[in-house]
Protein backbone atom coordinates (compact mmCIF):
# COMPACT_ATOMS: atom_id res chain seq x y z
CA UNK A 1 0.00 0.00 0.00
CA UNK A 2 1.63 3.48 -0.89
CA UNK A 3 0.30 6.64 0.98
CA UNK A 4 1.47 9.08 -1.46
CA UNK A 5 -1.77 10.79 -2.37
CA UNK A 6 -3.26 9.93 0.85
CA UNK A 7 -1.17 12.64 2.31
CA UNK A 8 -1.09 14.69 -0.74
CA UNK A 9 -4.89 15.28 -0.28
CA UNK A 10 -4.47 16.32 3.60
CA UNK A 11 -3.12 19.35 2.23
CA UNK A 12 -6.27 20.90 2.44
CA UNK A 13 -6.48 20.37 6.63
CA UNK A 14 -3.15 22.44 6.66
CA UNK A 15 -4.04 26.08 7.37
CA UNK A 16 -2.27 29.28 6.09
CA UNK A 17 -1.38 32.55 7.82
CA UNK A 18 -1.76 31.63 11.49
CA UNK A 19 -0.59 33.69 13.10
CA UNK A 20 -3.25 36.66 11.71
CA UNK A 21 -6.85 37.30 11.43
CA UNK A 22 -7.82 36.45 8.22
CA UNK A 23 -11.71 37.63 6.99
CA UNK A 24 -11.41 34.25 4.47
CA UNK A 25 -9.48 30.93 5.82
CA UNK A 26 -6.82 29.81 2.84
CA UNK A 27 -5.63 26.36 3.17
CA UNK A 28 -2.06 24.65 1.54
CA UNK A 29 -4.23 22.93 -1.09
CA UNK A 30 -6.21 26.38 -2.32
CA UNK A 31 -2.78 28.06 -2.11
CA UNK A 32 -0.49 25.29 -4.11
CA UNK A 33 -3.19 25.50 -6.77
CA UNK A 34 -3.13 29.26 -7.16
CA UNK A 35 0.57 28.96 -7.25
CA UNK A 36 0.67 26.46 -10.13
CA UNK A 37 -1.35 28.58 -11.31
CA UNK A 38 0.26 31.78 -11.38
CA UNK A 39 3.58 30.17 -12.18
CA UNK A 40 2.10 28.50 -15.22
CA UNK A 41 1.55 31.36 -16.47
CA UNK A 42 4.84 33.48 -15.36
CA UNK A 43 6.43 30.78 -17.44
CA UNK A 44 4.25 31.48 -20.31
CA UNK A 45 4.74 34.99 -20.18
CA UNK A 46 8.77 34.13 -19.82
CA UNK A 47 8.78 32.09 -22.87
CA UNK A 48 6.06 33.65 -25.61
CA UNK A 49 6.41 37.27 -24.56
CA UNK A 50 9.95 37.38 -23.50
CA UNK A 51 11.07 34.80 -25.88
CA UNK A 52 13.22 32.82 -23.30
CA UNK A 53 13.18 28.80 -23.44
CA UNK A 54 11.13 27.48 -20.48
CA UNK A 55 8.76 24.52 -19.93
CA UNK A 56 5.16 25.76 -18.77
CA UNK A 57 3.63 22.70 -18.03
CA UNK A 58 6.83 21.23 -15.61
CA UNK A 59 6.78 24.32 -14.10
CA UNK A 60 3.22 24.60 -13.35
CA UNK A 61 3.73 20.59 -11.90
CA UNK A 62 6.56 21.66 -9.44
CA UNK A 63 4.59 24.30 -8.43
CA UNK A 64 1.48 22.16 -7.53
CA UNK A 65 3.76 20.64 -5.06
CA UNK A 66 6.20 23.74 -3.85
CA UNK A 67 4.90 23.26 -0.12
CA UNK A 68 4.04 19.27 -0.26
CA UNK A 69 6.35 19.05 3.19
CA UNK A 70 4.04 21.30 4.91
CA UNK A 71 1.51 18.35 5.05
CA UNK A 72 4.05 16.70 7.31
CA UNK A 73 5.12 19.65 8.93
CA UNK A 74 2.33 22.10 9.06
CA UNK A 75 2.77 25.96 7.48
CA UNK A 76 5.83 27.79 9.85
CA UNK A 77 4.95 31.24 9.75
CA UNK A 78 7.17 33.26 7.74
CA UNK A 79 8.47 35.69 10.93
CA UNK A 80 9.47 32.19 12.82
CA UNK A 81 11.10 30.72 9.89
CA UNK A 82 13.51 33.96 9.00
CA UNK A 83 13.69 34.58 12.81
CA UNK A 84 17.26 33.53 12.50
CA UNK A 85 20.04 31.60 10.70
CA UNK A 86 19.59 28.50 12.87
CA UNK A 87 16.09 28.40 13.14
CA UNK A 88 15.69 28.71 9.15
CA UNK A 89 18.94 25.99 8.58
CA UNK A 90 16.73 23.22 11.06
CA UNK A 91 13.56 23.74 9.19
CA UNK A 92 15.34 23.46 6.33
CA UNK A 93 16.41 20.23 7.34
CA UNK A 94 13.25 19.04 8.45
CA UNK A 95 11.42 20.20 5.36
CA UNK A 96 14.13 17.66 3.82
CA UNK A 97 12.98 15.16 6.10
CA UNK A 98 9.39 15.58 5.07
CA UNK A 99 10.09 15.18 1.29
CA UNK A 100 12.00 11.91 2.06
CA UNK A 101 9.13 10.83 3.91
CA UNK A 102 6.66 11.30 0.92
CA UNK A 103 8.57 9.94 -1.58
CA UNK A 104 9.03 6.84 0.20
CA UNK A 105 5.21 6.62 0.41
CA UNK A 106 5.41 5.76 -3.30
CA UNK A 107 5.86 3.31 -5.84
CA UNK A 108 9.79 2.50 -6.69
CA UNK A 109 8.92 3.09 -10.43
CA UNK A 110 7.62 6.26 -9.83
CA UNK A 111 10.21 7.50 -7.00
CA UNK A 112 12.72 9.40 -9.67
CA UNK A 113 9.62 11.76 -11.25
CA UNK A 114 8.20 12.62 -8.00
CA UNK A 115 11.68 13.15 -7.08
CA UNK A 116 12.39 15.87 -9.48
CA UNK A 117 9.07 17.40 -8.26
CA UNK A 118 9.87 17.58 -4.60
CA UNK A 119 13.11 18.93 -4.69
CA UNK A 120 13.26 21.41 -7.36
CA UNK A 121 14.14 24.01 -5.59
CA UNK A 122 17.56 21.69 -4.38
CA UNK A 123 18.70 21.17 -8.36
CA UNK A 124 16.95 23.84 -11.11
CA UNK A 125 17.59 27.52 -9.50
CA UNK A 126 16.36 29.00 -12.64
CA UNK A 127 12.88 27.26 -12.33
CA UNK A 128 12.86 27.50 -9.09
CA UNK A 129 12.62 31.51 -9.24
CA UNK A 130 9.22 31.10 -11.06
CA UNK A 131 7.29 29.18 -8.85
CA UNK A 132 9.06 31.27 -5.99
CA UNK A 133 8.24 34.80 -7.44
CA UNK A 134 4.28 32.74 -7.94
CA UNK A 135 4.29 32.36 -4.68
CA UNK A 136 4.96 35.66 -3.13
CA UNK A 137 2.40 36.63 -5.89
CA UNK A 138 -0.15 34.66 -4.65
CA UNK A 139 0.63 36.20 -1.09
CA UNK A 140 0.62 39.79 -2.32
CA UNK A 141 -2.82 38.94 -3.35
CA UNK A 142 -4.11 37.35 -0.75
CA UNK A 143 -2.69 40.47 1.35
CA UNK A 144 -5.14 42.89 -1.39
CA UNK A 145 -8.00 40.62 -0.95
CA UNK A 146 -7.54 41.12 3.06
CA UNK A 147 -7.47 44.51 2.77
CA UNK A 148 -10.05 44.87 0.24
CA UNK A 149 -12.42 43.26 3.00
CA UNK A 150 -11.28 45.52 5.60
CA UNK A 151 -8.68 43.53 7.27
CA UNK A 152 -5.91 46.07 8.27
CA UNK A 153 -3.86 42.93 10.10
CA UNK A 154 -2.25 42.76 6.59
CA UNK A 155 -1.11 45.75 5.58
CA UNK A 156 2.35 45.20 6.20
CA UNK A 157 2.44 41.75 5.07
CA UNK A 158 1.55 43.62 1.78
CA UNK A 159 4.03 45.92 1.69
CA UNK A 160 7.06 43.46 2.27
CA UNK A 161 5.50 41.07 -0.08
CA UNK A 162 5.45 43.66 -2.92
CA UNK A 163 9.22 44.91 -1.86
CA UNK A 164 10.12 41.12 -2.04
CA UNK A 165 8.70 40.95 -5.37
CA UNK A 166 10.37 44.08 -6.53
CA UNK A 167 13.82 43.21 -5.74
CA UNK A 168 13.45 39.82 -7.83
CA UNK A 169 13.67 42.20 -10.70
CA UNK A 170 11.76 39.71 -12.75
CA UNK A 171 10.10 40.86 -16.04
CA UNK A 172 7.75 38.06 -15.74
CA UNK A 173 6.71 39.79 -12.46
CA UNK A 174 6.31 43.26 -13.41
CA UNK A 175 3.99 41.76 -16.18
CA UNK A 176 1.84 40.00 -14.25
CA UNK A 177 1.34 42.67 -11.82
CA UNK A 178 0.70 45.36 -14.35
CA UNK A 179 -1.58 42.92 -16.89
CA UNK A 180 -3.64 40.56 -14.28
CA UNK A 181 -3.33 42.37 -10.50
CA UNK A 182 -5.05 45.26 -10.76
CA UNK A 183 -8.50 43.15 -11.42
CA UNK A 184 -8.30 41.80 -7.89
CA UNK A 185 -9.25 45.66 -6.40
CA UNK A 186 -12.54 44.75 -8.67
CA UNK A 187 -16.04 43.66 -7.04
CA UNK A 188 -17.81 41.04 -8.99
CA UNK A 189 -19.84 43.32 -10.83
CA UNK A 190 -16.95 46.16 -11.63
CA UNK A 191 -15.49 42.95 -13.06
CA UNK A 192 -18.33 42.37 -15.17
CA UNK A 193 -18.33 45.56 -16.75
CA UNK A 194 -20.79 47.61 -13.99
CA UNK A 195 -19.95 50.77 -12.13
CA UNK A 196 -19.62 50.71 -8.16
Amino acid sequence: MNHFFAYIFRMKYIRRWSMMKNSEDENLQEHSLEVAMIAHCLALIRRDIFKVLCDPDKIAVAAMYHDAEEILTGDLPTPIKYMNESIFNAYHSIELGSRDKLLSELPEELEEQYTEILYTSEWDKELYVLIKAADRLAAYIKCMNELKFGNSEFKRAMVQTKEKLDKMKLPEVEYFLEHFVPSFRLSLHELEGGEE
